[in-house]
């Protein structure tokens, strides 16, 4: 009974370690069009920009790993086409590959900027190790760097950036950053942060096209007239889930692949896991895709335990983090159905976190360098525990004490 895992980035490593570490016996075949093992995409961003991460350092799992745990790792290579009723999948390299259940966890894309000049060279985008070399090789002082979006990515590249000597203008079509992920509070602290390293910011702008020179961009050009001079250009604006494959196969998708609470799809045979999935949240009584390694790592447990036959694993709280320059971002929850917010602690000073409360219970909260204010918020969000609003707002009442007497 052979798993094919389509897939070679966190997702896919972590539910072939899973399967093996439960015990599983079958064969396992793990498919990536990347030529590395599977690796961590996070420090990308952040360490390997600033080169204090080197390749090894990037691996799940050492490289031989696969073969000592009889895991076939095929990589440089495509799938190109899943049979359902044949059980067989057609590979760029023109194989077939025969599976009795596969595993989808072909991740997300960059979203594309479509504007007039954009196919000029020098646009640069940061999903794999080959695009952050890339760009490492373009920042040094000096060098001018227009990011577009004010998301994770575009400011975690911004602060590597700083740290390199390159120059920074950030431009984001909403008033504020984080707009779509995050409160006006967490907005308002980045953007100072930022702007203290040197960062540009330029908000509720719409870019008409952009400028080039010889071929290469060298200029975005906003409405009403002003251009932002620059060397190169990162789209960050967000991703789209690589769910083509499984479209084509006539899977249920709808903004990712559809799947249940044991990670399986509209097929019995085929589960789905990662940025690629459009899950149940219960917590939230509604679907969600999650772009998070935390929610891969999750749903890896879940399916590793559907295809063995262990119990599934507890819902967790989903979770994200970000780190940009000394400061560490950690997120628990998801802000639905929100009526108030509660800061705990100073944004002057650099240590605080942000509670988003539905009634009396916490629904979210967004810690900066608050660990304990992260970790008790996401077990009192996992518990659905009442909290005293007066006793959370104390920084000299202790987490938890909070978490006791919720």
């Amino acid at each position: 009974m052979t798993t094919v895992i389509i897939g070679g980035g966190h997702g896919g490593g972590a539910v072939a370690g899973q399967l093996r570490q439960f015990g599983h016996q079958d064969p396992i075949v793990v498919v990536g069009e990347e030529p590395h093992p599977p690796y961590q995409r996070p420090p990308l961003s952040k360490g390997w920009l600033k080169g204090e991460v080197d390749g090894d350092g990037l691996l799940l799992r050492p490289r031989d790993w696969y073969a000592e745990n009889d895991i076939d790792l095929r990589t440089s290579t495509r799938v190109i086409r899943i049979d359902r009723d044949k059980r067989q999948l057609t590979l760029s390299t023109d194989d077939t590959l025969d599976y009795d259940t596969l595993i989808l966890a072909t991740g997300a894309r960059a979203r594309q900027l479509k504007l007039p000049g954009s196919d000029l060279k020098g646009f640069l985008e940061l999903r794999t190790i080959e695009d952050a070399e890339a760009i490492k090789a373009w920042f040094r002082p000096g060098f001018r760097l227009a990011i577009i979006g004010g998301g994770y990515v575009g400011l975690e590249v911004a602060a590597s950036a700083r740290k390199l000597g390159a120059e920074v203008d950030l431009l984001e079509r909403e008033d504020r950053l984080l707009a779509r992920v995050a409160g006006p509070v967490l907005s308002t602290f980045f953007q100072g942060l930022h702007e203290a390293q040197g960062v540009r910011f330029h908000f509720g702008v719409n870019i008409e096209g952009f400028d080039g020179l010889d071929g290469q961009v060298s200029g975005v050009r906003l409405a009403g007239g002003d251009t932002i001079h620059c060397d190169a250009v990162l789209v960050g604006i967000g991703a789209i889930p690589n769910d083509d494959l499984a479209s084509e196969a006539g899977l249920t998708c709808d903004n990712g692949v559809v799947v249940d609470h044991e990670a399986r799809t509209s097929d019995p045979a085929i589960f789905a896991i990662g940025d690629v999935t459009q899950r149940p949240m219960p917590l939230y009584d509604r679907s969600l895709r999650l772009e998070s390694v935390p929610n891969a790592l999750e749903q890896a447990k879940i399916v590793a335990s559907a295809i063995t036959g262990r119990p599934l694993p507890a819902p967790e709280v989903p979770w994200f983090w970000s780190d940009q320059y000394e400061v560490k971002l950690q997120i628990a929850g998801m802000p639905f159905g929100v009526d108030r917010q509660i800061v705990r602690g100073d944004p002057g000073e650099g240590r605080f976190a942000v509670f988003h409360l539905a009634g009396n219970r916490i629904v979210c909260v967004e810690a900066i360098s608050a660990p304990p204010e992260f970790m008790a918020g996401r077990q009192l969000i996992g518990r659905a525990t009442p909290v005293d609003p007066v006793k959370l707002a104390d920084t000299a009442v202790s987490m938890k004490a909070v978490a006791a007497e919720g």
